[in-house]
């Protein structure tokens, strides 16, 4: 999203992707589109950006140990680590994703949610057709098309669990499965989930979540890469002023929007009336879809 591709240039990360103008709804009768108002969105693909992280905090000359963190101890003035070796320091971050082995070992590890949504991914070899994030609804799930290169889309289909893999759920978006016949795949299929976690706190100690780590509550709004920025700058920044504590406040005020606005989509997304009208909704309404649009980007 536009706010993601600010903080990113504001950290002097570099990353190269497709422009990405707005978010464009659709379903079978109806489409919307909304231009992003501030600046475009990026689309990159995960391995791109985790480069483009790397070379940054290599080029400041951050260490980086590639290894896991098998366990760790913490008392009242440091954290030791097990990873490839022993680390002290006196914080343990820990931005290991949505089900992050650290957070379970905390005993943090949320509840199971009532409505478990789960995604799967692939990206095609094809020219995008469009500089909008398209959102096809469907009856059950939605698939998100991103264009990520000149000649490459990546497509992901998020919804409740069903049976079979993500060609035969593509099948419930005829139009798109038909534009998609033929294009040489160009990546494996990836998938993840469920992806609401409810996790109650992100402080034990020295011990801090970040990220998908520290809570998630959909991908249907996109907004997750600028949400896990926002959190790491007012966590470094409680960490700083040695007040590791203050984290849990920060990080309910910098997520509050896009915590609400996500929560508002996935309820309506619930309901079985409502669901259908989405996409029609935001046909009829263009300003507010855009408005909605606008604050997602920024949130």
């Amino acid at each position: 999203m536009p706010g993601a591709v600010t903080r990113l240039a504001a950290l002097g990360v570099r990353v190269e992707g497709h422009p990405l103008r707005g978010i464009r709804y659709a379903d079978a009768r109806h489409r919307a589109d909304a231009p992003f108002r501030r600046g475009d969105g990026l689309g990159v693909r995960r391995t791109v950006l985790h480069a483009a992280l790397f070379t940054r905090a290599t080029s400041l000359g951050i260490p980086v140990t590639p290894a896991r963190v098998v366990s760790f101890a913490q008392d009242e003035a440091c954290v030791t680590a097990t990873a490839g070796g022993t680390i002290t320091a006196r914080y343990l971050v820990a931005a290991d994703g949505l089900h992050s082995p650290i957070r379970r070992s905390l005993g943090l590890d949320p509840p199971a949610a009532r409505h478990p949504r789960y995604g799967l991914r692939r990206h095609y070899r094809i020219p995008p057709w469009t500089d909008l994030v398209e959102v096809h609804w469907a009856a059950d799930r939605e698939a998100y098309i991103t264009p990520v290169a000149a000649d490459l889309v990546g497509v992901a289909i998020l919804g409740g669990a069903a049976p079979g893999g993500l060609e035969s759920r593509l099948r419930a978006f005829p139009a798109l499965a038909a534009r998609l016949a033929g294009a040489p795949v160009a990546s494996d299929v990836r998938g993840a989930g469920p992806m609401r976690q409810d996790v109650g706190r992100r402080v034990a100690g020295r011990v801090l979540l970040v990220g998908d780590a520290a809570g998630y509550l959909d991908a249907l709004t996109g907004e997750g890469i600028g949400a896990a920025l926002a959190q790491a700058e007012v966590l470094a920044g409680c960490l700083a002023a040695g007040r590791p504590g203050d984290y849990e406040r920060a990080w309910r005020r910098v997520t509050a929007k896009s915590r609400a606005l996500t929560r508002g989509l996935l309820w309506s997304g619930h309901q079985p009336l409502l669901r259908p009208r989405i996409a029609a909704a935001a046909h009829l309404m263009p300003g507010l879809f855009t408005a909605i649009v606008d604050q997602v980007a920024w949130a």
